[in-house]
Parts: C-alpha cells; sequence; structure tokens
C-alpha cells in the first residue's frame, strides 16, 4: 500500500495506491492519519482512484479512520471509489457512515473552505 499526501487549502488528499487490506495497510494509513491529525489537519479525503482491491479489513480500516478524525473534530471523506468498492460498501450497509464522492474536487468542495 503506497500512501501519498497532497494539500488543498486546509484539506488533506490520502492518495492510496494498491490493495487495502489489513495488517501493513493499516498501520501505513493510520500512521499517515494520525500524522495529518497530529499536525492540525482535520478536513480529509481518502482518494480511493488507485485501490484495485478492498475487503472487509479494508473497509474496517476507513471506519477507523473516520472515527479517529471525528474524535478530532474534523472530517473524512471518500472520493474515486470503483464501482466494485461502492457495491461491498452497499452491501455492508455502510453508505450513511462513509462520505463518497465521484471526484477528488466534489470532496474537497463539500468542505465548504
Amino acid at each position: 500500500m503506497n500512501v501519498k499526501v497532497a494539500r488543498h487549502g486546509t484539506v488533506a488528499v490520502l492518495k492510496l495506491q494498491g490493495n487495502l487490506m489489513g495488517g501493513p495497510d493499516a498501520t501505513a494509513v493510520n500512521t499517515k492519519l494520525h500524522e495529518l491529525l497530529e499536525g492540525g489537519t482535520k478536513n480529509i479525503v481518502v482518494d480511493l482512484s488507485a485501490v484495485d482491491f478492498m475487503n472487509s479489513s479494508g473497509l474496517g480500516i476507513l471506519i477507523g479512520g473516520i472515527s479517529a478524525v471525528k474524535n478530532a473534530e474534523g472530517a473524512l471523506k471518500i472520493a474515486n471509489a470503483s464501482a466494485k468498492i461502492q457495491s461491498i460498501i452497499k452491501i455492508a450497509k455502510l453508505t450513511g457512515v462513509l462520505e463518497l464522492y465521484d471526484t477528488t474536487e466534489a470532496a474537497i468542495a463539500s468542505f465548504k473552505i
């Protein structure tokens, strides 16, 4: 799992690349999220455009991220989820928990910065 961070004003975009599963993937994503939160960034978009596969552990990583960001009084939004990943989210009945956007730009704009 490769995790890159780009800044757009007060919003940080985490671009994930590879498969989003447990183990080292969880560590990489959680480390970046906590670095951002500790640095004062509270508006975060997770860009899934380069994620090939996600399992239930990957969903857990996203849910854990949302919890951490909410506890820091911020918001985490998901952008560019493939149809397959959106299907997994729907099957898990997490559409009310995860804020999904078709593009990174739309997710960034939703923060109304």
